[in-house]
């Protein structure tokens, strides 16, 4: 086969995606709005069912929903038939997902479904098969033709019913209004979750690791101060403990290339004064956002206002290190 072949074949499955979600785009309408809502004035969670690649989807659907904000979980339609049924009460909403809407397994949990009083929503391509006779509302995903050149392997079909079921989830996360803060409190893990929830008070050194001088002292000790602490910079202290400067490790040397006897200079002679700071309660990403802003890799840290000595330090290694970028 050439690979002129190769990229033929592989055109024509796009093709057919396309084409099927056009279609599925344009079918798109009460039924749709009615799931929403019967998903979402749901008391329980909602129990997501398949079996083969239509499980598949169905786990993944399950997965996206308890990620936006829609607890949810995923039922093997033939385990469900062998006691993992009693994972639902009632209270829950049911979407099963099948082709052809004959699937042997779902079809025997529909008694069971009936039996508790739970709601079911059907995902076919068949609106008049069995399992859309017993399903409360009917999401039709049905398809001209697979992309499988047989006809056989499931790849149209699971396309359209992965994309229904992202449907579902965002229209669902938008009625929630749901936000980021709401999906990171889900993701704690991930680098979303590290952005939008790690604060600088997370992140900063304190206490003894906090680089600090007073305004009178020579710039040698200071020199020690930077290099001791590790951070590359030293705040300035007044006489009552307020930060009033910053010296950096650049500040020494541009200093040095000028001044031979700076070293003997006192600090509020070589400081730059009213360094930037943050609160202890703010995100950690704006800390990197005002480092980025003011071309600085460190900032001194408060609890509200400016008042009193700091409380903390952070670096911008802190923050690249957590995952925040």
């Amino acid at each position: 086969m050439t690979g002129e072949r190769v990229l033929q074949d592989g055109k024509q499955v796009i093709q057919a995606a396309r084409q099927a979600l056009e279609t599925l785009e344009d079918r798109l309408g009460d039924e749709f709005v009615n799931a929403v809502n019967l998903i979402y004035e749901t008391r329980g969670r909602v129990i997501v069912t398949g079996m083969g690649k239509s499980g598949v989807i169905a786990r993944k659907l399950a997965a996206t929903l308890a990620s936006t904000g829609t607890p949810s979980n995923y039922l093997h339609a033939a385990e469900g038939i062998h006691g993992d049924l009693g994972m639902i009460t009632g209270d829950e909403c049911v979407i099963a997902l099948s082709r052809s809407g004959e699937t042997e397994e779902l079809l025997k949990l529909l008694p069971a479904f009936q039996r508790l009083g739970t709601s079911l929503i059907a995902m076919t391509g068949k609106p008049d098969s069995t399992l859309a006779e017993h399903a409360s509302i009917v999401l039709d995903t049905s398809i001209t033709e697979e992309a499988c050149p047989m006809g056989l392997a499931p790849t149209t079909s699971t396309t359209v019913m992965l994309t229904m079921g992202d449907a579902l989830a965002i229209a669902l996360l938008e009625k929630r209004g749901f936000r980021e803060e709401d999906y990171a409190f889900l993701h704690p893990g991930g680098s979303l979750g590290n952005k939008l929830l790690l604060t600088v008070g997370d992140l900063m050194h304190t206490g003894e690791a906090i680089p600090v001088v007073q305004e009178n002292t020579l710039m040698r000790d200071a020199l020690f101060e930077i290099t001791s602490k590790g951070l590359g910079v030293t705040g300035v202290l007044d006489s009552a403990s307020t930060l009033v400067g910053v010296i950096t490790d650049g500040d020494l040397r541009r200093g040095l290339e000028h001044n031979s006897r700076m070293l003997e200079e006192p600090a509020f002679s070589i400081m730059t004064q009213d360094p930037k700071w943050i609160s202890r309660n703010a995100l950690a990403q704006k800390a990197l956002h005002l480092m980025e802003q003011f071309s600085i890799t460190q900032l001194f840290v408060y609890e509200e206002a400016k008042d009193g000595p700091p409380v903390g330090i952070i670096h911008i290694h802190d923050i690249l290190k957590a995952g925040i970028a």
